[in-house]
């Protein structure tokens, strides 16, 4: 009955992470390029009370399974899930979804590159152009300040038309960078992600090549949280925390009369 409690216990802690996580998807289901997260969890070790085959107590045969108990279960990790999103057309210019593989390369104050995956881009002061932060895109595209109208070709180049021009510009292309694995990357917060030993070196590359999602501009990629289906786990977890609960409250009275006997 000890072990029901630690096992039980375990089970509860369990739940109450993947709620963590479900409550963070659901938070995020308006946030521009989110991806949603899954918690994966693994049993505990079993301790074995009976080998399989061996002889059983006052037989002569021997045992066909093995007698053993569990002890409860563990979480191992939390996978992004790295489904596209829908697509949503906002007819602004510096608007910019990615469809298929690939994230936007972004320059933090300190030098270093983050990556992202929401193309929610503006112009600073100074014409260059940068997430809703204020970082800039890596390689840095400025926009002169006559510009009239940004185009952004499926392949990542930025052209800016000028007064009385017919034809415009070109004034620099927009790279991506894919990632073996992507479920590796890290993330920090603010819809950017670091690079890890788990998701292998960044591969740099133009739009719409070498396995690289082409650029659609005017759209914004959306959260890929599908509220139903959270709500249902949600409830399934909800559920399983006060299995798990009831589990305690029953050895608990096990034990109580236990301790009445005499």
């Amino acid at each position: 009955m000890i072990r029901s409690l630690h096992t039980a216990a375990s089970g509860m802690e369990a739940q109450q992470l993947n709620i963590d996580v479900i409550a963070n998807n659901l938070a995020n289901v308006k946030t521009s390029g989110f991806k949603k997260s899954r918690a994966d969890f693994q049993d505990l070790y079993y301790q074995q009370l009976r080998a399989a085959g061996t002889a059983q107590e006052g037989l002569d045969t021997a045992a066909p399974n093995a007698l053993e108990i569990g002890h409860g279960t563990r979480p191992v990790g939390t996978q992004k899930m790295w489904t596209t999103g829908d697509f949503l057309n906002t007819n602004n210019e510096l608007d910019v979804a990615i469809e298929g593989q690939g994230f936007f390369r972004v320059r933090q104050a300190n030098g270093s590159v983050v990556y992202t995956r929401a193309g929610v881009f503006k112009l600073n002061s100074e014409g260059t152009v940068v997430n809703s932060e204020g970082r800039p895109l890596d390689p840095p595209i400025n926009v002169p300040a006559e510009t009239v109208q940004i185009r952004i070709d499926q392949d990542g180049v930025v052209k800016a038309l000028q007064p009385d021009d017919i034809d415009p510009v070109d004034v620099g292309q927009i790279e991506l960078t894919r990632f073996v694995n992507p479920a590796g990357l890290k993330a920090i917060g603010h819809n950017l992600f670091e690079p890890t030993e788990g998701s292998g070196p960044p591969v740099d590359g133009t739009a719409g090549e070498e396995g690289m999602g082409r650029l659609a501009q005017g759209m914004l990629e959306s959260s890929n949280v599908a509220v139903v289906e959270e709500m249902i786990d949600l409830i399934a977890s909800q559920r399983a925390y006060e299995i798990n609960s009831k589990v305690i409250q029953s050895t608990d009275q096990m034990l109580a009369l236990l301790a009445q006997l005499r």
